[in-house]
């Protein structure tokens, strides 16, 4: 069905109606369906308007205008008006506009009754629609920059405006074995090619648009090509520069011939998409380059702050170890100062009687345990810091190591006139811990010995607290854990300052430690110690002159049965 019919069946044949000049040129013309065929009515205005006119009805018409009509009886005459591929057929009314304010002498309308092509017309008017429709397409395709973008419009627009049963694009760069299909139109019917891959050795029409600059039309035989079907296929390289950067590949089913007006134009569209290709793909690169320079950029600011980071850590560790160094060494004299002290006393004969040399060798022998206990600090944390340290574990009897700690620290509690007190969780059965008794020892011993140094008045109280839970380490479920806390009324420790309580090398404050003396290595030890064995050490403090309270949990070896504070209410009425 013809465009003229189908717009007559659908929506009726609207009036034409125009105004002429004095000079009996056409001064405005309307026609609502021009659009629908695709006309342009600019074209007709300033032209003489008998021109409109079928040259078969002009002689009739012009009989008829000898005498011209007045307003009050207009001129009605049969006749066609030809609008350049259209012929509308109808009646013609023309009205006498003399005498009024309007400066057109005569206004006319065409009650139509059929729209027909016109046989007179020697070329179509497709052209011009081909024209129109492929200047849309490549302002579509230049108004972006993003590929996907372009490639699509591209095979939509001309899938459409050429009514083709597929459209390929492939982007092409020199030295290419292969295209791949990278955007597609084609019927649900027809298997897709999106994604691809084309041999160039396969296809020598697609060689042959590559290195020729006009379209390529061939019949493609569906066997050796791999199409559904078989049909002409038009082929196009699209080029930037004299270079050609893609192909376009328009298939039809049947043998209908491209004309010569078809493969201009498709030619000037290859031209105008492979500059936008060039374009975009330009921008691409500069894009990507920009996102690679701005990762650069932004990992050597990272790198650049890791190795600043790593320079000042490097800088404070170095002064950490030269201050623990310094320390160290006068805490490592003290005590070897006191034994050759002693000892040269005994050797000169100072002693005045056999008690007094006694308390020489006493003091002399304390001196010595005590170098000892500096120097096995040094060692263990230098065993941690190679990862050397290792601890054998077994179950430990939990009231033993509390009475072995209660007796190395309560005289030195006592001396200072301090309260202590250790607090043993209520069971009926002994509590075993899992770990290693010296290293649990050595752990209590240096939390315990930190709490009595730090502590001038009040106390200092030992305890433990049972917390069920099957915990695993070391490829075994254990039943549950117990919380020891060392806590004591000292001097505390302010907040800003605990965050470095356990790092190794690093002593809270070097006046503090010269004035209280040690290593300043128990805590870290004590943490690693622990952490060794499953557990997990904690400090807490509120601020100087607060006090503070330190936990470790250590793994139970089996779970005890604890006692009802009830059952014990009871047990002791009963005793009573």
């Amino acid at each position: 069905m013809d465009a003229p019919t189908r717009i007559s069946q659908v929506l009726g044949n609207p009036d034409l109606i125009f105004t002429l000049t004095p000079e009996g040129q056409v001064a405005t013309l309307g026609w609502p369906l021009a659009e629908h065929c695709d006309l342009s009515l600019s074209q007709f205005l300033g032209q003489p308007w008998l021109g409109l006119v079928a040259a078969g009805d002009r002689p009739a018409l012009e009989q008829s205008l000898q005498t011209l009509p007045t307003p009050t009886q207009p001129l009605s005459q049969p006749c066609a008006l030809v609008l350049d591929a259209y012929r509308l057929q109808g009646h013609l009314h023309l009205y006498c506009l003399a005498g009024t304010e309007s400066p057109s002498p005569l206004m006319g309308r065409m009650i139509i009754q059929q729209v027909a092509p016109n046989p007179d017309m020697a070329a179509p008017a497709a052209p011009v629609n081909y024209s129109r429709k492929l200047t849309q397409i490549t302002w579509n395709i230049r108004r972006t920059l993003d590929l996907d973008t372009i490639w699509q419009q591209t095979v939509d627009g001309l899938s459409a405006l050429f009514e083709v049963d597929r459209g390929l694009i492939c982007p092409y760069h020199p030295g290419d074995t292969a295209l791949t299909v990278v955007a597609e139109v084609c019927p649900p019917h027809l298997a897709s090619w999106q994604g691809r891959s084309l041999e160039l050795a396969d296809h020598p029409c697609i060689r042959k648009a590559l290195s020729a600059p006009q379209p390529m039309v061939e019949i493609w035989d569906p066997d050796r090509c791999g199409l559904d079907d078989g049909g002409m296929m038009l082929v196009v390289a699209t080029r930037y520069q004299e270079a050609p950067n893609g192909l376009i590949i328009m298939h039809l089913v049947d043998d209908a011939a491209w004309s010569s007006e078809e493969l201009e134009l498709v030619s000037e569209l290859a031209d105008q998409v492979g500059t936008a290709i060039a374009h975009a793909s330009l921008f691409s690169e500069s894009q990507s380059l920009t996102e690679k320079l701005q990762a650069v950029n932004q990992s050597l600011r990272q790198k650049h702050e890791e190795l600043e980071e790593a320079r000042r850590q490097a800088e404070e560790a170095s002064r950490l170890k030269s201050e623990f160094l310094a320390n160290t060494s006068h805490e490592l004299r003290t005590p070897l100062n006191g034994m050759i002290g002693f000892l040269r006393l005994i050797l000169d004969g100072m002693a005045d009687d056999p008690e007094e040399q006694r308390e020489f060798l006493d003091e002399a022998h304390n001196s010595a345990l005590h170098l000892l206990n500096l120097i096995n600090d040094v060692l263990d944390i230098a065993k941690i810091e190679a990862g050397k340290m290792q601890i054998d574990m077994a179950p430990v009897h939990l009231p033993e190591l509390f009475q072995a700690v209660e007796n190395f620290t309560r005289p030195q509690a006592e001396r200072k006139g301090l309260a202590f007190e250790i607090n043993h969780p209520a069971t009926r059965d002994e509590i075993i811990l899992h770990g290693n008794y010296q290293r649990l020892l050595q752990v209590m011993l240096n939390l315990v010995g930190n709490a009595i140094k730090f502590t001038h008045e009040g106390s200092v109280s030992i305890s433990a607290e049972l917390k069920s839970q099957k915990l695993p380490f070391q490829g075994q479920e254990w039943p549950g854990l117990v919380k020891i806390s060392v806590a004591d009324t000292g001097i505390g420790v302010s907040l800003e300052k605990q965050n470095r309580l356990f790092q190794t090398f690093s002593q809270v404050d070097g006046e503090r430690t010269r004035q209280y003396g040690g290593t300043g290595l128990g805590l870290a030890i004590s943490q690693k110690l622990v952490e060794a064995m499953g557990g997990v050490v904690k400090f807490i403090s509120m601020g100087e002159g607060l006090g503070s309270t330190v936990t470790f949990t250590a793994l139970l070896y089996q779970e005890p049965v604890l006692i009802d504070m009830e059952d014990m209410e009871t047990e002791e009425e009963e005793e009573d």
